[in-house]
């Protein structure tokens, strides 16, 4: 302890020198031992490129993955356009006669091939019955008429073969009185006789041929009233098959309700059925109402019958083809989005005012489109230019974020998928929607396509430190 007199002789300057140098003197205390680092430690605390991103994380910050492909990305031409349906994919159904009709489906309910649409109570029906019911009863007639004409003609035969023997015989015994007549074996009276028989059985045999020239005459007559009869009907089988949406066939079979009559009497009203898969997209009818013939009752199209139409300038006609391969993309690239592929066509005149021309791709038959791929949805048609072959490693352009001046991407780690590994990315020649990418992937990596973003910003800075996202979607450096 200094002694409190000595210390009152030195000036007060002199005094706060000391105390600073008393307080240093005790800042220099050593300090106890840190521990060392127990083992593994070091290497959590090391900066990693690494994010956890479990399936918690992944859903609440809706992350989705685009794999690496390889596209001919300096060669692709890329133009909008929008889906419309094929002409062949609406059906509209207007009524075939006037009558009362009755809904038996909602607008927008899907519908397959013989799905009852509605019922029609047309009394032309009604007179479409009757006709066929005369009609019927004329073929009866004019096939029994021909029927007849068989017996007669027989029986007529018969009638002649008689004659022309009768004939026959009373030549050959005028021919035998006139030799012996010759002889003076015979009188003149009784040739007489024979001579005036002969001339009777050869009137009888013309009366005969006259009889069976008629028979025949009206045998070719009858037939043409059957043939007639016959057509007649048909064509009416046909108009009613029209009206009731059957065929001629399914009117003449029997009735299921009653085999001993035919289809068509028992059918009351219309039952009009769809002809082809479809959604009903517009009524234009009440049920109860009564329309008139030809009015519209309502329309189905099939949704997925479509094609695409792009917008292409005149000036890239030269590099274009009937018959190219070309596929169409949603306007914003997904990974679960399948392409619709199929064979381009240019349209056969372009518009000489905006110097455009419509580019229009069908897909290959049989191949249903996605789902995505409805009319009216804007889509980006996408042409690979003949001539070029070259593929390269392409990624979406989406997937690329910027970090300062530095483009980031994140790729999914292959050996564990609930980690996403930064990566500053190499990249080459974008088309405005995807993307060469040099070095860092390999062809079927999963890159983070949703949710980049908010893993650049969790992970952004001079160094790159690894971190985990809570199932609430924030991030905390380190481990829990």
């Amino acid at each position: 302890m200094p002694d409190t007199a000595a210390l009152r002789c030195f000036p007060p300057d002199f005094k706060a020198a000391l105390a600073v140098a008393l307080l240093l003197l005790g800042g220099c205390t050593p300090r106890p031992d840190t521990p060392p680092p127990a083992a593994g430690q070091g290497d959590a605390d090391r900066p990693t490129n690494r994010v956890d991103i479990n399936a918690s994380v992944r859903q609440n910050l809706g992350i989705t993955f685009a794999s690496v492909e390889r596209r001919n990305v300096a060669s692709t031409l890329r133009v909008p356009g929008r889906f419309e349906l094929l002409p062949t994919a609406q059906r509209e159904y207007r009524s075939a006669a006037s009558g009362t009709v009755e809904l038996l489906v909602e607008q927008y309910q899907a519908v397959e091939a013989g799905t009852p649409l509605y019922k029609l109570d047309a009394p032309r029906w009604r007179e479409m019955q009757s006709e066929l019911v005369d009609a019927e009863a004329a073929e009866r007639l004019a096939q029994a008429a021909v029927d007849s004409i068989g017996p007669l003609l027989d029986a007529h035969h018969h009638h002649h073969h008689e004659i022309q023997n009768i004939v026959d015989l009373w030549s050959a015994r005028v021919t035998t009185l006139e030799q012996l007549q010759a002889s003076g074996g015979a009188l003149s009276e009784e040739v007489a006789q024979a001579r005036a028989a002969m001339a009777t059985a050869r009137a009888d045999l013309a009366e005969t041929l006259e009889t069976e020239a008629e028979l025949l005459a009206r045998r070719s007559q009858s037939d043409a009233q059957l043939e007639a009869a016959r057509a007649r009907l048909d064509f009416l089988y046909e108009a009613a098959g029209t009206l009731v949406g059957m065929s001629a066939s399914d009117l003449r079979a029997p009735s299921a309700s009653n085999a001993s009559v035919p289809r068509w009497r028992t059918v009351g009203a219309i039952e009009v059925r769809a002809l082809a898969p479809g959604v009903v997209e517009s009524v234009h009818v009440v049920s109860g109402g009564v329309i008139d013939q030809q009015a519209r009752v309502l329309s189905t199209v099939e949704p997925q019958r479509v094609r695409f139409r792009a917008v292409a300038l005149q000036s890239d006609l030269p590099r274009l083809a009937d018959g190219q391969r070309a596929s169409v993309v949603p306007a914003q690239a997904t990974s679960v989005s399948h392409p619709f592929a199929g064979t381009l066509r240019l349209a056969p005149t372009a518009d000489p005012e905006r110097r455009t021309v419509d580019l229009i791709l069908v897909s290959d038959d049989g191949v249903a489109a996605p789902l995505w791929a409805r009319a009216g949805v804007s889509a980006f048609l996408e042409i690979v230019l003949s001539g070029t072959t070259h593929k390269e490693l392409a990624i979406p352009l989406r997937c690329v974020a910027r970090d300062g001046t530095q483009a980031i991407v994140f790729r999914r780690d292959p050996a564990d998928p609930d980690k996403a590994i930064r990566l500053e990315a190499d990249l080459g020649l974008d088309d405005g929607r995807w993307v060469v990418i040099k070095s860092g992937v390999a062809e079927g990596n999963e890159i983070v396509l949703d949710g980049v973003y908010q893993l650049m910003v969790a992970t952004s800075g001079s160094i790159t430190r690894g971190g985990h996202f809570h199932p609430d979607g924030t991030f905390h450096e380190g481990d829990d």
